[in-house]
């Protein structure tokens, strides 16, 4: 237990990583200007290295890694991220005690989309380390549509005259003049001294502040500063960082309030001590004129924070985990049954590295602040990054708040968390979220174009066509919406559509139904009419039968509107054109059939002329009859080759569902309304051609006016049926029914009633016929 002992010696006397940097950087030099290197911690130089805990950067991991592989000693970086020692052919010993650096990669990402930052600059050290960032990171960059404003590698440099001006100019360049508000850096403290150094000069020599929302990687810990560096409070106020994660480690806190510069082997602590508490430590020649002797009593907590931070920095936190993982590891070895026999026989326990890399690979445990501890199968410890937000004061304090986390091993959907209410922005965005976009973003509705030679962020908007959405900001394309849906006026959301049909609750159903009912009570009148005065020459003169057919026809084809009205359903989408075709067919057939009576009892009165014998009900019923099985045979024909049905037109309108009948072939309903139209041509010829025969009451003109109704109203149908949709295609179906029922009705029989009933002087035999 000698050397876990000893790494818990080190670990415990261990400070704030970042602090014992700066402690370094006060190392007396060697004659050869190389630092002398002293322990902080003695062990017994017999035992045999079976562990090690180091570097802090990667390149000195590498190294090594590189020596301590060819010894099998197991090897425990606290503060390396580079990808190659993920290589177990090459370093099989080495293992992690922080994350992998994909986790952060991830986390980056998942922050830049959750605030829609799509446009940002990228500074990172020119260095191996900075080139192994851009070639693993880039990729997630453009597979997330997030694009880079600006790149800019820093130089590693020590001092502002160190720094070109040249870089120092471009930098200032691209942040100020680009619209971008989000800026990534990755690099260590050391390779982003250069950063500092910009920083520095912008804010403090030309008062020009870069207020930006800086999102820095876990590599550097922008907190950690010498007492007398600048602190650049205004342009890194609000920045988000990804640390390491930590926890609050109470005994770390009482060991702080512990050290005393005259008893502590914390190596260098007086001249931290006589640094950060300007005061004078005579007895290791550390004096500061005119300043008070030490006395050992100060306390750190009340340090800035800036100097020294009291919690555990992650690597600290790394550390302390690494020790006790290989405590354990060791534990777990001497509980081993041979082991436990060979000491009680007196036997050495002895470990080799080998060995200890074996319990390292399986080692888990639960540390002091309950955290289970373990390596997962690429050696790296298996834990996330915390998201840090820094709040900077004007006095040069700060305050770091945890805001979020990237923890790939939380439960699903809660891998990234950002709490967006516990951040606080830079002064420049006076506590808004900070937008940072090529382009004003797409507002749903819109969809993303991208224009040509430039990038996928510089996009332009288009507003989605019709049927077509977008419910969330800049959307990469619109989604249609469902059949049975439509978009609102924005187009962001798909609105159930309502169903359609004439109904007899609608308005223009109800109307058109009264004014149906109206005509057939005017119908059941005149056909009271003439069955009252069924015995008058006017009646008689007007073929008695068929005028009642035509009436009853009438009747028929104004009651058949209602087949029009209401859902259409299987029975009513098979009958309603086939019952208009044929009753409007009998109707007009009838029509024909008084022309040609009439034209032929004008005919017969003629001596010795052979028309005599046609002249009577046969040939008038003969044409009633034939001309009305000739539309049964169509309607027949059309029921059983292309019956109609009932379907819901989704396409016709936007908004609604039109529920209709589907004629199932239009051409099967045009020669059915077609046939009906030549009836109505040849009734109107002939009663045009009839119309100046010599006669005290000539029908054929009432017959000629009647046509002529009829003839314009289906004419002037078929282009309006066409034109519309919906219910007003049915609509108007039904106006041109009820228009030349009217026709027929008001020209054929209103002057015969008109002469009944008013002038009954002129319902005689002697005004009927004229003589010539």
């Amino acid at each position: 237990m000698g050397v876990s002992q000893c790494l818990m010696k080190s670990t415990k006397t261990a400070m704030n990583m970042e602090e014992r940097e700066k402690m370094a950087q006060l190392i007396p030099e060697d004659s050869s200007g190389g630092q002398l290197i002293h322990r902080n911690f003695y062990c017994n130089q017999k035992q045999k290295l079976i562990a090690t805990i180091g570097a802090l950067t990667s390149p000195n991991s590498i190294q090594m890694a590189n020596i301590l592989t060819i010894f099998k000693v197991p090897q425990i970086s606290y503060g390396s991220f580079d990808v190659k020692l993920n290589d177990k052919t090459q370093y099989p010993y080495f293992f992690s005690i922080v994350p992998n650096e994909v986790h952060q990669y991830v986390g980056i990402v998942q922050l830049l989309k959750h605030f829609g930052w799509n446009w940002i600059g990228l500074i990172t050290s020119d260095d191996d380390e900075g080139e192994t960032f851009l070639q693993n990171f880039m990729p997630s960059l453009v597979q997330s549509n997030l694009c880079i404003a600006f790149k800019e590698l820093i130089p590693t440099v020590r001092s502002y005259i160190n720094l070109p001006v040249e870089i120092l100019e471009r930098i200032g360049f691209n942040i100020f003049g680009n619209k971008m508000n989000t800026i990534l850096v990755h690099g260590n403290r050391q390779s982003m001294e250069g950063l500092k150094i910009i920083l520095y000069v912008n804010e403090i020599s030309r008062k020009l502040p870069m207020e930006r929302v800086w999102i820095i990687t876990s590599q550097w810990d922008v907190t950690a500063v010498f007492s007398m560096e600048p602190f650049t409070t205004k342009s890194l106020n609000g920045s988000l960082s990804f640390v390491l994660h930590t926890s609050v480690v109470s005994e770390f806190q009482d060991f702080i309030e512990t050290i005393n510069p005259y008893e502590s082997k914390i190596y260098n602590i007086q001249r931290f001590w006589f640094q950060v508490f300007v005061c004078t430590l005579p007895l290791y020649n550390l004096d500061y004129p005119n300043a008070e002797n030490c006395t050992g009593k100060e306390k750190i907590r009340n340090l800035p924070e800036t100097v020294f931070e009291m919690r555990m920095s992650g690597q600290s936190y790394g550390i302390y985990n690494a020790v006790y993982a290989v405590a354990h590891a060791l534990h777990a070895m001497y509980s081993l049954r041979t082991w436990k026999k060979a000491i009680v026989e007196g036997g050495h326990f002895s470990v080799y590295p080998w060995q200890m890399y074996l319990y390292l690979r399986n080692v888990r445990f639960n540390n002091s602040v309950g955290e289970e501890i373990f390596f997962d199968g690429n050696g790296d410890l298996a834990s996330g990054f915390d998201i840090m937000n820094l709040v900077t004061f004007p006095n040069q304090t700060f305050q770091r708040v945890r805001v979020g986390w990237m923890d790939p091993w939380s439960p699903t959907g809660e891998e990234f968390t950002i709490n967006e209410s516990a951040i606080v922005w830079n002064q420049k965005f006076q506590q808004s979220v900070p937008k940072s976009t090529c382009v004003p973003n797409c507002h749903p509705g819109h969809s993303r174009i991208v224009q040509e030679e430039k990038p996928i962020c510089c996009y332009t908007c288009v507003q989605c066509a019709p049927g077509s959405i977008s419910n969330q900001t800049n959307a990469d394309q619109c989604e249609k919406c469902p059949e049975d849906q439509y978009p609102n006026k924005k187009q962001d959301q798909c609105i159930p559509k309502s169903i359609t049909y004439l109904s007899f609750q609608d308005p223009m159903g109800a109307g058109l139904a009264s004014v149906a009912i109206l005509f057939f009570v005017i119908a059941v009148a005149v056909m009271g009419i003439f069955v009252a005065h069924w015995n008058t020459p006017i009646v008689k003169a007007n073929n008695c039968s068929i005028t009642c057919i035509l009436l009853s026809s009438l009747m028929l084809g104004l009651l058949s509107s209602f087949l029009f009205i209401g859902q259409p359903g299987t029975v009513t989408c098979l009958l309603r054109q086939k019952l208009f075709g044929i009753i409007f067919s009998l109707s007009v057939s009838c029509v024909l059939a008084k022309t040609i009576t009439v034209v032929l009892a004008f005919m017969a009165t003629k001596p010795d002329n052979r028309m005599r014998k046609w002249v009577g009900k046969r040939l008038a019923l003969s044409v009633i009859f034939f001309c009305s099985l000739i539309q049964t045979v169509n309607c027949a024909a059309w029921l059983a080759t292309y019956p109609p049905f009932p379907e819901l037109d989704m396409h016709s309108q936007l908004t609604v569902i039109i529920v209709q009948c589907n004629e199932g072939s239009a051409v099967m309903f045009y020669i059915v309304l077609g046939y009906t139209g030549l009836l109505a041509i040849i009734s109107f010829t002939v009663a045009f051609l009839a119309r100046k025969l010599p006669d005290s009451f000539n029908e054929a003109k009432l017959i000629t006016f009647s046509m002529l109704v009829f003839c314009s109203v289906w004419v002037s149908f078929v282009p309006t049926y066409l034109s519309t949709k919906g219910k007003y295609m049915v609509a108007v179906e039904i106006f041109s029914i009820l228009a030349s029922s009217a026709g027929l009705l008001a020209c054929i029989f209103f002057p015969k009633c008109f002469i009944i009933l008013v002038r009954p002087q002129l319902n005689t035999r002697e005004q009927l016929v004229r003589k010539i």
